[in-house]
């Protein structure tokens, strides 16, 4: 049985532990665990094994726990993960547990759950459900509907999201909250995503690199390149806007993935054009955002877009679809153009209005850098979640209160 009681609420540090399936995910977190640990949490992290785990740590301050966990559904390999998780959560026996993701949403809700911890968050970035189909659909669905029933509370990175979820009936509406106008960590448009920190030597270094001209027109891309990105109709309104203009050139930076991948054709295309630039992973994107004249994310799901946030902060006009998330992070005709998912054609059509029109780029850019730094901010939004821990804190010992009142009666 859980240690928790008022004792707990009081004792400092309060124990905080966060689970995420992968190590890429890490990135939710930049600088929010150290906040956190600064006010007075002892943090821990689990996540999948892969590198940078000894560099997160040190930079948040925190421990870092290694623990497998496939991003897909794999029974055996599952069990085996929630058994030693749920020794890891015995053995750290944290006031609260905040869980990420899917997988890692499932098994840390789930061997925090069996191990009694006070209070379970489950952090939705995403549903999985939203583009699956038949039996997967039903089994994400199912998935989904556990984790939010074991959770204790549901932050969704987005309204729009939580309006989907609650669609979907994954959780009920008291339970659920968005905090402040969304996203997962907001966005650092102070330092690292000010567009007034790169120069324009900068910007001519990068094209250098790229083998661009300066004065050619740059589409971005930043994510996995994969099918739920929108890639097959990304591809195909680029092969109408190379037709019809020679000075435009294609981006792409981050992997090219085997899950959900992207057809043989898509990527033969992509990796055999000389307009187009496939760079990988990059931690370079302050640069690279500013050396392209609009940014593009065509996804057919998220819960709240981190690369159109920054594009934004950097401003550059972004054109994303009109799927759950993409509507909280882009103020249509305002500080991008959204688009109906799976069209190409509109998604051609937005490219040649940015492309054609630098005042528009312009206005919209200025507009989307004033909105992030008005809405997003990662200060304003950190301390939105550490008033979420408090409360739930509080709730939880008067819980615990009223249980061992019960039992003192029943005695």
């Amino acid at each position: 049985m859980s240690s928790f009681s008022m004792s707990n609420l009081e004792r400092r540090p309060r124990r905080l532990l966060h689970v995420v399936t992968v190590p890429d995910s890490l990135l939710f977190f930049d600088g929010q665990l150290a906040f956190m640990r600064e006010r007075g949490f002892d943090v821990s992290v689990v996540v999948s094994p892969g590198p940078g785990l000894d560099e997160f740590a040190r930079r948040e301050g925190v421990d870092v726990y290694p623990i497998e966990m496939a991003r897909r559904v794999t029974p055996f390999r599952d069990t085996v993960s929630l058994q030693e998780l749920y020794r890891l959560v015995k053995r750290l026996n944290p006031d609260i547990a905040h869980t990420h993701t899917a997988k890692g949403g499932l098994i840390g809700t789930l061997a925090s759950t069996f191990a009694r911890t006070p209070v379970r968050i489950y952090q939705m970035r995403g549903r999985l459900s939203a583009t699956a189909t038949s039996w997967r659909r039903q089994l994400f669905v199912g998935i989904e509907r556990i984790v939010c029933g074991a959770s204790h509370h549901v932050i969704c990175n987005s309204q729009s999201l939580r309006a989907a979820a609650l669609g979907a009936g994954l959780c009920p509406a008291d339970k659920m909250e968005v905090l402040l106008a969304g996203s997962g960590n907001g966005v650092d448009s102070t330092v690292r995503f000010n567009p007034d920190r790169v120069t324009a030597t900068d910007v001519s270094e990068v094209r250098r690199e790229l083998r661009i001209p300066d004065d050619a027109r740059v589409i971005g891309f930043v994510g996995r390149l994969v099918r739920d990105k929108g890639i097959g109709e990304l591809v195909r309104a680029w092969q109408h806007v190379r037709a019809r203009a020679d000075d435009v050139h294609l981006v792409c930076v981050g992997p090219i993935e085997s899950r959900d991948s992207i057809s043989a054709d898509d990527r033969h295309s992509l990796e055999n054009d000389p307009r187009v630039r496939l760079l990988g992973f990059r931690k370079d994107l302050p640069r690279l955002y500013s050396s392209m004249n609009v940014l593009t994310l065509p996804t057919y799901r998220e819960g709240f877009p981190n690369v159109l946030l920054e594009a934004q902060s950097m401003r550059v006009p972004v054109i994303s679809t009109r799927a759950e998330g993409c509507l909280d992070a882009v103020e249509d005709g305002v500080t991008g153009t959204l688009v109906p998912v799976r069209d190409a054609e509109s998604l051609f059509r937005a490219f040649m209005s940015y492309l054609d029109n630098p005042a528009m780029r312009e206005r919209h850019g200025r507009a989307g850098r004033e909105r992030v730094v008005r809405l997003f901010a990662r200060e304003r939004l950190w301390e939105a979640l550490l008033l979420v821990y408090e409360r739930l804190l509080l709730e939880a010992t008067q819980r615990h209160s009223r249980r061992e009142s019960y039992r003192k009666r029943g005695d």
